[in-house]
């Protein structure tokens, strides 16, 4: 024991150390700004640059790191670069690492949701406010783990430096062992020495992901929790007062403004005319994937004010219909306008680039609900609203979080503000999209299937929510849907698509009851549209006050 001390404190063996953390610090970094070069040229739209960085990665896997050190510090000399051992060393391993994390690098972003990523979109982000504030935030938490893995194996991998260099630990010990032949207590201590190194790497890794953990509590939190005074007032104490509703069911009890009030009569609805200039206009749209013909020479006018159901089968064009309205998808040919612009095209007629798409989506106020909610999962509802409103349209923090505060008790979930997505119910989740879809106050507000990936029991607290946009409001809206007693009694107008073409329109009303396209009338009767519309009917004759 007394010898493997003494080893253990030995400065020629601690110089080892020194060296070996030289290395891997100069690896590391290399490799990291290397690697964050290589996943940017592999996740590139071009693709040379991506073939160059495939390249890269397929030559520096695929050789040793042992003839990569020979390379740096023996080769080089021949054309003029020469180093110093720890610096061809650290440049052996950074151009060795460089392909490993970019692969995590890229792993990571392609690990976000892509769905958040298309929200993001239609909000109006740029690609670089995207990275910065919904890309990278989430891929750094995927990425921690296997960031900290490939530290430990750059610690370790760093005693083949021993190749070109006497000052590195292993090849240190070798020599101390060979002169004294003490070969257990040496190797003993320096196998010490690495594991304190990689268990400080492992603790710093557990320390982060600690510190990135989003349902962990603040560490201000969690220390008022050790507080005397705090335990007390978390005792239960009886009451008498009424529970509170848990918070994965629907807050029937949290949403006074969407759960009263009866909806107008629908032929009062129905006889409402266009109440506004063109919003939207659409024409001859056409749009293919592959082979296969998604929108076929579309036409469509939407006014202000005006309510639109787009119905139709699955495939029909309805998703990709409102993708294009809001340009989350380039199409082939025809024009897209809002609010009179042409989206997508400069004044000369020339494509417009990424970013340019952005800001023409936030200027343009199209506002989008997807049907998979896609609220970014590292931020509270109130941040789902709040940020884009900073981050977009340049508002202050406090102007920002007023208004997300006044959205989020407007659709019954000022109880939910600081709550994360994955605590809330879908039909939570999806009131909170429609509140960030609403707060840069768009002029026309996309629905896409907003009520098909929720529970039964959830549909209606949405429906609600629209109901009383559409209602109160006079808010501009587009909403796919098969949700026809929701169309009957908010929709101005119902159109019917079919193989990317509108095949039927009219008002609302008269669609749905008396539909002249045959296919039509199979898909209404398909979808029991009979049955729905005369429950419906009877609803609005028990709201329509007597005469």
């Amino acid at each position: 024991m007394d010898l493997f001390l003494h080893y253990l404190s030995l400065p020629y063996l601690i110089r080892g150390v020194g060296f070996t953390l030289g290395v891997t610090a100069l690896g590391l970094a290399g490799g990291l700004l290397i690697g964050l070069a290589l996943a940017g040229m592999q996740l590139s739209r071009f693709w040379l640059l991506s073939a160059i960085a495939r390249t890269y990665t397929v030559i520096f896997r695929g050789t040793p790191l042992i003839l990569q050190l020979v390379f740096a510090y023996d080769a080089l000399p021949h054309i003029g670069v020469r180093l110093s051992p720890m610096a061809a060393a650290g440049l052996a391993l950074a151009f060795n690492e460089a392909p490993f994390i970019a692969e995590i690098l890229r792993a990571g972003v392609r690990g976000v949701d892509p769905g958040q990523i298309a929200a993001g979109q239609a909000l109006g982000m740029t690609p670089a406010v995207l990275m910065r504030h919904v890309i990278a935030p989430q891929a750094i938490r995927i990425m921690v783990p296997a960031l900290g893995n490939e530290t430990i194996s750059a610690l370790k991998n760093s005693s083949l430096a021993s190749v070109i260099s006497v000052e590195e630990l292993t090849l240190r010990s070798t020599q101390l062992a060979s002169s004294t032949f003490d070969f257990f207590s040496i190797f003993f201590a320096s196998g010490v020495m690495y594991l304190a190194l990689t268990g400080a790497a492992s603790g710093l890794q557990l320390i982060i992901e600690g510190l990135l953990d989003l349902d962990r509590p603040a560490p201000r939190e969690r220390l008022r929790r050790l507080l005397p005074w705090h335990r007390a007032d978390t005792v239960p104490v009886p009451s008498t007062a009424p529970q509170a509703l848990p918070s994965d069911l629907p807050d029937a009890a949290a949403t006074p403004r969407f759960a009263a009030a009866p909806m107008p009569a629908r032929p009062a609805r129905s006889a409402a005319p266009a109440r506004g200039k063109p919003m939207v206009e659409v024409r001859d749209l056409r749009k293919r994937y592959g082979t296969q013909s998604v929108l076929d020479g579309l036409d469509l006018t939407v006014h202000a004010g005006e309510v639109v159901a787009l119905l139709g089968l699955s495939g029909s064009g309805k998703s990709t219909l409102l993708r294009c309205i809001n340009h989350l998808e380039d199409w082939d040919s025809g024009t897209v306008r809002v609010g009179g612009r042409r989206l997508g095209f400069r004044e000369d007629g020339r494509r417009l680039a990424p970013s340019a798409v952005a800001r023409e989506r936030a200027s343009t106020g199209v506002g989008m609900v997807f049907q998979q909610f896609n609220l970014f999962s590292h931020l509270s509802a109130r941040e789902n609203v709040a940020g884009p409103l900073r981050w977009v349209h340049g508002m202050f923090r406090s102007d920002a979080d007023r208004r997300a505060r006044e959205l989020l008790e407007r659709v019954g979930l000022s109880h939910r503000a600081d709550a994360l997505p994955r605590h809330m119910s879908g039909g939570q989740q999806q009131r909170v999209a429609i509140a960030r879809a609403l707060a840069p106050h768009p002029s026309v507000l996309l629905l896409d299937e907003p009520t098909s990936a929720l529970d039964p029991e959830l549909v209606n607290e949405v429906l609600e929510v629209i109901r009383r946009l559409a209602v109160e409001d006079g808010q501009t809206m587009i909403i796919a849907t098969h949700q026809l007693r929701f169309a009957y009694e908010v929709a101005d107008r119902v159109v019917f698509l079919s193989g990317g073409t509108i095949i039927e329109e009219g008002p609302a009303h008269e669609v749905l009851t008396r539909a002249r396209h045959p296919l039509t009338s199979r898909f209404l009767q398909a979808m029991g549209a009979e049955r729905v519309l005369e429950h419906s009917s009877e609803r609005g004759q028990e709201h329509r006050p007597a005469s």
